[in-house]
């Protein structure tokens, strides 16, 4: 096992400290997020989105869906509306949909990256 000494912040000190045994892990997934950061975003629609998690992709390919600025556009629109307290029954059946699939994405990105953590 290496040993590296770094200087960091104070306030990062600070943060660290209560994960100090779990450097490691820390720094892997940090390494981890920054490596899939420089990938190219594949920016998706909704349809796209589902054929991408029903094809059985790798944890990379799950970890680089993105919505199109258009899907988001339109979640961000229906999000207001329903703030507003004017998004109508479909538009609320269409939100619920988005809500939905975000949910999926999400579990969906967490176990890719427990599937990444494994593999290191």
């Amino acid at each position: 096992m290496a040993q590296i000494t770094i200087d960091i912040p104070d306030d990062l000190a600070q943060k660290l400290a209560p994960f100090q045994v779990q450097l490691p892990q820390v720094l892997e997934l940090g390494l981890q997020e920054l490596q899939l950061q420089r990938q190219p975003a594949e920016f998706l629609d909704e349809a796209t989105i589902v054929a991408r998690l029903a094809s059985q992709p790798t944890p990379e390919q799950i970890l680089a869906i993105r919505p199109s600025p258009e899907l988001q556009n339109r979640i961000s629109d229906l999000l207001a509306q329903s703030k507003a307290g004017t998004l109508a029954a479909k538009g609320e059946a269409e939100l619920e949909r988005y809500l939905t699939l975000e949910h999926l994405v999400r579990l969906a990105k967490t176990h890719a990256l427990s599937q990444l953590q494994t593999q290191s």
